[in-house]
């Protein structure tokens, strides 16, 4: 079969693709299961990818950034996935940078920019409530303007990145008799912030070498320029609007975790002995096969497509969303047919298609929901 080529890629993608893959290989895979142990990753490696030039690839290098375009970004999400290497919240990291970008003022963008790219600041997103999860007019958090100061309170979970985080795009309650326009974003630089306190690191299905926490504000106070945008309420515009990407870098990360199970059951399917034979000698298998890269191809060309529109500034919330969900659905089923394809040995954590399947299952709920997903689909049909 000839290999597909993904029409974005070029022959400077393709020589960055191996740098990037060379710089997984040597500084992420011999530390993942130490990773996942220790419900992590180190410090460490955020620092050597922020010198490689890894970090914040699609902004501009007057902020610091590589300077290069969304395909930049998916060809490290692509490596990452391909290996499952879950724990590494580059994808949360970027979208607290395109959120300073694309609504920050110059000040802001000068301040936090370059020290995300550097990796000396760690990005999260600070949505999330233990009482608001898809429904974002539900946060409670909040933050009461007093002079040229925010005072905030309240608390937010499944905060990804959150157990190291130093920059948090953080959603709160500005006026609290609008559901609707009475959110705003706060830019919160978290070290040594009096009241402010990180929670307990989760102890989640999946994606174990991943930071996600709780994050809680008691009488914290930042700087009234912390506020992200002009003015107050604009904080459901300004989410809305970033959106799009965040589901995008979903639907990529999860064609790659697809091919990367494929290219793993192919290579197990070809290897594993059964009755005197390979197990990819049989016919079954080999239907389970082509089934499986058949699913993996049509996500894929769906997904170069997404990943094209948003280069050229086109993607929408409808098709956003319909990669999302489409992609994130297929990719466990795909995944729960390369662990049955490995039997046994499919259920164990040492073997890679295990790992990744118990990872995918949270694909389908953040980011949105699958079913919000369909609801947000339908509106536009």
């Amino acid at each position: 079969m000839n290999e597909y080529q993904s029409p974005w890629m070029d022959d400077e993608l393709r020589t960055f693709r191996d740098s990037v893959a060379r710089f997984v290989e040597t500084e992420m895979v011999p530390h993942e299961a130490r990773w996942r142990a220790q419900h992590r990753v180190d410090r460490e490696v955020w620092l050597k990818a922020g010198q490689t030039g890894l970090l914040c690839l699609d902004i501009p290098a007057e902020y610091g950034g590589a300077g290069g375009d969304f395909r930049h970004e998916c060809v490290l999400y692509e490596e990452l996935s391909r290996r499952g290497i879950s724990g590494f919240g580059q994808g949360v990291h970027s979208i607290c940078a395109h959120y300073l970008i694309n609504h920050g003022s110059e000040a802001q963008k000068q301040r936090w920019l370059p020290r995300l790219a550097s990796g000396e600041l760690i990005g999260a997103i600070a949505m999330t409530e233990p009482g608001a999860g898809s429904d974002l007019q539900g946060i409670r958090t909040r933050a009461v303007r007093d002079g040229e100061r925010y005072r905030i309170n309240g608390s937010k979970i499944f905060i990804t990145n959150g157990g190291q985080a130093g920059l948090l795009t953080l959603v709160v309650r500005t006026n609290p008799t609008d559901r609707k326009r009475g959110l705003s974003i706060l830019m919160v630089e978290t070290r040594d912030l009096p009241g402010y306190r990180v929670g307990r690191v989760l102890d989640k299905m999946g994606m174990a070498a991943q930071d996600t926490a709780e994050l809680f504000f008691d009488d914290v106070e930042v700087g009234a320029d912390c506020l992200l945008g002009p003015e107050e309420g604009r904080g459901m515009y300004q989410l809305m609007a970033d959106l799009p990407y965040e589901r995008a870098i979903i639907a990529v990360c999860g064609v790659g975790a697809m091919e990367g199970a494929l290219a793993e059951t192919s290579r197990y399917v070809k290897e594993r002995q059964a009755f005197g034979q390979t197990l990819g000698s049989m016919q079954h298998i080999r239907f389970k096969l082509a089934e499986i890269a058949t699913i993996t191809r049509v996500a894929r060309v769906f997904v170069d497509r997404c990943i094209q529109e948003v280069v050229d500034g086109r993607l929408d919330n409808e098709t956003a969303s319909m990669a999302k969900w489409w992609v994130t659905d297929m990719q466990q089923q795909v995944l729960d047919e390369c662990v049955q394809l490995h039997g046994g040995y499919g259920y164990m954590n040492e073997y890679l298609v295990c790992r990744m399947f118990a990872d995918a299952r949270v694909q389908r709920i953040y980011g949105g929901t699958n079913e919000i997903m369909k609801e947000l689909i339908s509106r536009a049909i």
